[in-house]
């Protein structure tokens, strides 16, 4: 049986799968919440209390390990991913199982979840169409999600998100290692997202998101694949990939990137910021990886001077 949530003091909030994302967004809430942190590592601990969260050793794929769990906060951010083989997300379904009604949740799905829409440029009312187990997942996630918000009463918002980047989350070994992009007749549209960006705007959706609505977590980037990688590698002083056509370099690279490389699509952004104001830091993926240029180069001078 559920336990209820009864609220004492600041608001409670709990982040399941408090990884990058969630450590970036910790420091936008923590004045705001009680924030407590799932994670399956007690080497996390630390970590975690230092970031101003109060860590809790669960486990998604451990139904009997969520009892702690069980009507510990009203707010809820979910972060993390299905589970990697199945057509459902099992690890949605054991987390909806335990959280009390009337919650307000924030789950963070992929725009995967619309295949491969040859480049078209769409909002958030078309229609999904998956085309890989993954992206299968996800929608099961979110269908999930759907009817535990009807069955409890609760508000959920969901947020798609594209590839996320940062300083820390660069192509940079995929540069070093001269792994093929494809040529520009065969190139696909992706989308990108700051990952600071993408912290604020889950703190924008806990306060401001409509009701079980859908939200494109992208920029106004508009950009194919390849030449992301040219972006990353023109700053960082990296060679440009070689590009080939799609039959060659389905030979050189893996089925998982190879299904990244066969969906193209060009979102609009426009919910973002007409229903939650958003403003995002770095509107376009230049911006960004600039950003993250001067960002690694500070941190390279800062171990030169710290070395003997």
């Amino acid at each position: 049986m559920k336990k209820q949530f009864k609220q004492i003091g600041k608001p409670r909030l709990l982040i399941i799968g408090c990884g990058d994302v969630g450590m970036r967004l910790l420091p936008l809430l923590r004045e705001r919440f009680r924030i407590f942190a799932v994670t399956s590592q007690t080497a996390r601990f630390a970590e975690l209390r230092a970031a101003g969260a109060i860590p809790v050793l669960a486990n998604l794929d451990q139904p009997d390990s969520l009892a702690s769990l069980a009507g510990l906060a009203a707010w809820v951010v979910h972060l993390a991913p299905p589970q990697a083989e199945g057509k459902r997300d099992i690890r949605t379904q054991n987390l909806t199982a335990i959280l009390p009604d009337k919650c307000r949740l924030v789950y963070v799905s992929t725009t995967g979840v619309y295949g491969d829409c040859g480049g078209a440029q769409f909002d958030e009312t078309r229609p999904v169409q998956p085309q890989n187990a993954r992206a299968v997942r996800r929608i099961a996630a979110e269908q999930c999600l759907r009817a535990w918000a009807r069955r409890t009463q609760s508000s959920l918002s969901i947020l798609r998100v594209p590839g996320i980047y940062a300083a820390s989350r660069l192509p940079l070994e995929r540069l070093q290692k001269g792994t093929p992009a494809l040529t520009e007749a065969d190139d696909v549209y992706t989308n990108h997202i700051h990952a600071d960006d993408l912290a604020r705007l889950i703190q924008l959706a806990l306060f401001r998101a409509a009701p079980n609505r859908v939200y494109h977590a992208v920029d106004d980037s508009d950009m194919k694949m390849a030449s992301y990688f040219d972006l990353v590698a023109d700053n960082f002083s990296l060679p440009r990939p070689p590009r080939l056509p799609r039959p060659q370099l389905a030979q050189q690279v893996s089925p998982v990137l190879l299904s990244f490389m066969s969906e193209s699509r060009r979102m609009h952004n426009q919910r973002i910021k007409l229903e939650l104001g958003a403003r995002l830091r770095y509107a376009s993926v230049a911006e960004g990886i600039a950003a993250a240029l001067l960002e690694t180069e500070k941190i390279g001078k800062m171990i030169k001077k710290t070395e003997p």
